[in-house]
């Protein structure tokens, strides 16, 4: 198994408004909690501004974000605190692989994460017995793994100047689930389940725009494995960003790039 990569809170949050979007979408369509306060656990909660929205969505909640990164768990308890509505937020470090929670949550939700963690789906089962009766598991991942921006990463990491360096570093056909998978799955398990896709066309800004959303997510593993050869990383990067320039064209007021993620809003029998 790839080991997991290096973070740059900074570089992931210089595309934080479009990063969040889909999770507010994701909160949006979560009901109503049965706990009051409702207990909250955020899965890969990074630098903790999405943990911040969950506040917002509901006020009095006792919020716990979990990531594993120390980088980002830095960055992250700039939010922890009482909230203005009377909640709480902490942060603690976990693994999403073999956590579960002390008590009875309310929600489960994961934003942006799961794609890392392979085998997922096969945590559902234990996380949604960890949910108090009512209680959900929502989580959003990327479904663009065929797009140009993983595509042509791949097959550079691929070719042969670079194969000999980067040979198992990315992953693709099972980092996620299709949606009628994951359907299949929280049914499966008892739940009233929510699954659906979006695909966002978010208008980048700046030069090589695409390359820089990438290197705060998925080139970081590619990031890692180069990261002793200097030379080398800048080499890659600028065969991948002239590539991504080509694949993703600017047009008069930004470069557009086509998202498609996965959603899933599962309740648990009350």
């Amino acid at each position: 198994m790839p080991a997991a990569p290096t973070w740059d809170p900074a570089q992931y949050l210089r595309h934080a408004g479009h990063r969040a979007r889909p999770f507010t979408d994701l909160l949006a369509r979560v009901p109503d909690l049965p706990g009051d306060p409702p207990r909250i656990a955020d899965l890969g909660c990074g630098p903790g501004n999405a943990t911040a929205l969950i506040a917002a969505r509901w006020p009095t909640a006792r919020i716990t974000g979990y990531d594993n990164a120390p980088e980002m768990l830095t960055r992250a308890r700039e939010h922890a605190g009482p909230t203005p509505g009377g909640g709480r937020i902490g942060f603690a470090h976990a693994d999403v692989r073999t956590w579960t929670p002390d008590a009875p949550c309310d929600l489960i939700v994961s934003n942006a994460t799961l794609q890392w963690v392979p085998g997922h789906a096969g945590r559902f089962a234990e996380w949604i017995a960890c949910l108090a009766p009512g209680g959900t598991l929502a989580f959003q991942v990327p479904g663009n793994f065929g797009a140009p921006s993983h595509r042509l990463m791949r097959d550079l990491a691929a070719s042969p100047r670079w194969r000999d360096r980067l040979a198992g570093v990315l992953r693709h056909d099972d980092a996620v689930l299709t949606p009628e998978a994951y359907l299949a799955r929280l049914t499966a398990l008892g739940c009233a389940a929510d699954v659906w896709e979006t695909t966002y066309v978010h208008l980048l800004q700046g030069e090589d725009p695409v390359l820089d959303w990438v290197m705060g997510t998925g080139l970081r593993p590619v990031l890692d494995a180069l990261a002793a050869e200097p030379g080398a990383r800048e080499e890659f990067l600028a065969e991948y960003g002239a590539a991504l320039r080509e694949a993703y064209p600017a047009g008069p007021y930004g470069t557009p790039f086509p998202f498609r993620r996965v959603f899933a809003v599962a309740r648990k029998e009350g």
